[in-house]
């Protein structure tokens, strides 16, 4: 059965017609082309999918797209029109957070919704709030250095 399905994307409002249990990530990457979203494990065990929705993480791989209705998406691709989105890059950068790439996005996303919650995050939330995101390339320890500067970076941001 197709429906028509609306949410808002990346801050525009958009409406496709598709089956309902179709997941998030394959609407995102074959219909919206948006490729910073990845599968990797398929199972909301990696963070490679993660996005915002209504401002929470979630794994996109692990939610059909007739959950998204009339809420707000945002992937890595959305992220980067915001000024926070230059303070997260640059953090990760600076810290040495990024080898390979391919859980950067999903890093970068996780971090966003943590410093959302935790403005100033102690190490513990910091362990948390990534904890659903693998690397395999960087070790975790720069990556908690680079939300620790991006925390402080961004005063007032989040």
């Amino acid at each position: 059965m197709i429906n028509k399905i609306k949410f808002t994307l990346n801050f525009e409002e958009v409406e496709i017609e598709t089956s309902a249990v179709r997941r998030l990530l394959d609407v995102l990457r074959d219909d919206f082309k948006l490729q910073g979203v990845k599968e990797g494990c398929g199972e909301g065990e990696c963070g490679a999918c993660a996005v915002l929705m209504n401002g929470d993480i979630v794994h996109s791989c692990m939610v059909p797209i007739g959950q998204v209705e009339g809420k707000e998406i945002i992937t890595i691709e959305g992220m980067q029109r915001t000024q926070k989105y230059s303070v997260l890059k640059e953090s990760f950068e600076d810290a040495g957070a990024v080898q390979c790439g391919f859980c950067t996005p999903g890093m970068i996303i996780a971090t966003e919704a943590l410093l959302r919650k935790y403005p100033k995050p102690t190490d513990e939330q910091i362990r948390e709030g990534i904890s659903g995101n693998l690397c395999r390339c960087t070790g975790y320890n720069m990556i908690i250095d680079a939300v620790r500067i991006a925390s402080q970076r961004g005063d007032g941001l989040w």
